[in-house]
């Protein structure tokens, strides 16, 4: 992480892990994975926007929400582009990624990808654990 950097919600490892669940501490604060095909949003159509579970940000819109069956939910787009942020992920060798994070806490939400072949108006998905969203519906 950039030194430079210093997210609007800050906490400590203790005030995140009372809050959230072990779950939810392992993605949003460690940058780990739900398991594919588990997560509550996964097959999810209800319109509304998608906010953190951390800090509830608002992140992404239904509207921008597809089925790409890659076991977590995907999205073509941000709902803007300072909602998020971007960090090159190098953690698996041989494979760049380019993690994604909420701007507003620094929570892990997933990992954008480009070029995949899918038929949205960004050439991008945007792989993000359901465990890291929470569905505001309307």
């Amino acid at each position: 992480m950039n030194d430079a950097y210093r997210p609007p919600v800050t906490k400590s490892d203790e005030e995140w892990a009372a809050e959230l669940s072990p779950l939810e501490f392992k993605v949003l604060r460690l940058a780990g994975t739900e398991a594919p095909f588990t997560g509550e949003y996964t097959d999810t159509e209800d319109e509304g926007i998608y906010e953190c579970r951390g800090c509830g940000a608002e992140l992404f819109r239904s509207t921008e929400k597809f089925h790409s069956h890659c076991g977590w939910p995907s999205f073509f787009s941000p709902l803007a582009e300072d909602r998020v942020r971007y960090i090159d992920d190098h953690s698996i060798p041989g494979r760049p990624r380019v993690e994604v994070r909420c701007a507003a806490c620094d929570g892990h939400l997933g990992h954008v990808f480009e070029g995949e072949g899918y038929d949205t108006p960004t050439d991008l998905r945007y792989c993000i654990n359901s465990v890291s969203l929470r569905l505001r519906r309307g």
